[in-house]
């Protein structure tokens, strides 16, 4: 039977399978430099900082991802969740993967008493902005998504002290 459970360290071959797929599917191949390690690392080192879901067929094949992490609204006043990605092989999408693998997700969000399930999606992928609008979900109105990388950032650093 397909289902949905946490990923375990055997699952980060195919984790990092799927992100990398992810990063094609985004024509950002070369952008994607995630590792098997540096995976192992972020979902079970001494400090995890993400946790992943996967899906899987009735063979237990894993066919599909959702690795999110942590965030706090002071606005709110509770902690939250930010979906990094979410990912289904394209030979299982429309069997229901994706949107158990969200059901998963808001579960945890209500079990935890958490406010928020957010994630980012790109403006030209149609297909996955018409799923996140069919279960309720919509954008951020008037917010747009700022990022400091490479030599931006270390330029910042200096500044600090």
């Amino acid at each position: 039977m397909s289902g949905v459970r946490p990923a375990g360290p055997g699952d980060v071959p195919a984790v990092v399978r799927l992100v990398h797929e992810l990063a094609e599917y985004e024509k950002a191949a070369d952008e994607c430099l995630l590792t098997g390690d540096q995976l192992h690392t972020a979902l079970f080192g001494r400090d995890p900082s993400a946790t992943a879901l996967v899906a899987t067929t009735g063979d237990g094949t894993v066919v599909g991802t959702a690795i999110w992490f942590r965030t706090f609204s002071t606005w709110e006043g509770v902690a939250g969740m930010h979906l990094e990605d979410l990912y289904v092989s394209p030979a299982h999408r429309g069997d229901g993967h994706g949107l158990r693998l969200l059901a998963a997700l808001a579960a945890e969000c209500t079990r935890r008493g958490w406010a928020r399930l957010e994630w980012n999606v790109l403006d030209w992928n149609a297909p996955a902005i018409g799923f996140y609008r069919s279960i309720g979900a919509g954008p951020n109105e008037g917010w747009t998504t700022y990022r400091l990388t490479d030599g931006p950032l270390a330029a910042l650093a200096q500044r600090s002290g």
